[in-house]
């Protein structure tokens, strides 16, 4: 993940405060612990109530993971130049020449796929295992981003419940009108509160989990084409020109002539 979406919350959250100073309100006023506990915890419990225990280890996880900064992109010019030196090797010493190479790689995706490849399974069948692995990994990402979708969804509503409940017992204060303004103020901070939550947090990550997934998915999509390029003994340069096709402009020149010095490094 990159940066995007904390730096994106941040500037959100900023705006609203400053504008809300500029209209000489004070920041304070935000400090409610009563609807920022309704709005949250009600929003945590309505969702979780909609979604398996079990999976909320994953969801974390996913959170967590949307607000970190990326180490690497998914599907770079690093990516193609390992994919082309592995190529260069099956065609020079031969499918069995690339099993002690296998056991270095990191992606345990691509891994997979080579050690098929070197295991001489057919290509129609490491396609099939592969793109099912691809499959459940998007139903995986899909609980994560619908979860948050879930909370963005509930939270404006617990923030009404919580103004409701705020005008009801403002209602009951009628006899001392003195304190009616401040009363019906505070009720509506759950409302804020609701909408903001939604629109600059929950939101926000659950399309970024969405768009993470899409990114990780076209990654794999380019190790299959690549492993199976080279099941089939195609030539580093060839299978070079056909990757590059995934990569942004300014990443395909970062590719090196030589394809080996990728393994050799």
């Amino acid at each position: 993940m990159d940066i995007a979406t904390p730096v994106g919350i941040v500037l959100a959250l900023v705006a609203v405060m400053v504008s809300y100073i500029m209209e000489g309100g004070s920041p304070a006023v935000f400090i409610a612990p009563p609807a920022i506990i309704l709005v949250v915890l009600g929003t945590l419990g309505v969702a979780l109530a909609s979604n398996r225990l079990a999976d909320m280890g994953g969801i974390m996880k996913a959170a967590i993971g949307a607000l970190k900064p990326a180490k690497k992109s998914a599907a770079g010019a690093d990516t193609v130049a390992e994919l082309m030196a592995f190529a260069e090797v099956a065609r020079q010493e031969g499918l069995l020449a690339l099993e002690e190479k296998v056991k270095t790689i990191e992606d345990p995706f691509l891994r997979r796929g080579l050690e098929m490849v070197i295991d001489g399974t057919d290509s129609d069948e490491v396609a099939d295992a592969l793109g099912e692995e691809i499959e459940a990994q998007r139903e995986r990402h899909k609980v994560a981003a619908k979860f948050f979708a879930d909370m963005g969804a509930f939270a404006p509503t617990l923030g009404i419940i919580g103004t409701v409940l705020g005008l009801v017992h403002a209602l009951e204060g009628l006899a001392d009108p003195s304190g009616l303004g401040h009363a019906i103020s505070a009720a509506f901070l759950a409302t804020l509160w609701g909408v903001i939550t939604a629109n600059v947090l929950w939101l926000p990550i659950s399309n970024k989990l969405k768009r993470a997934s899409a990114v990780e998915v076209c990654h794999r999509q380019l190790l299959i084409q690549g492993v199976l390029a080279i099941q089939a003994g195609s030539s580093p340069r060839a299978l070079g020109e056909r990757l590059k096709s995934h990569l942004p402009p300014r990443e395909r020149e970062a590719i090196g002539a030589d394809p080996t010095e990728k393994l050799s490094a």
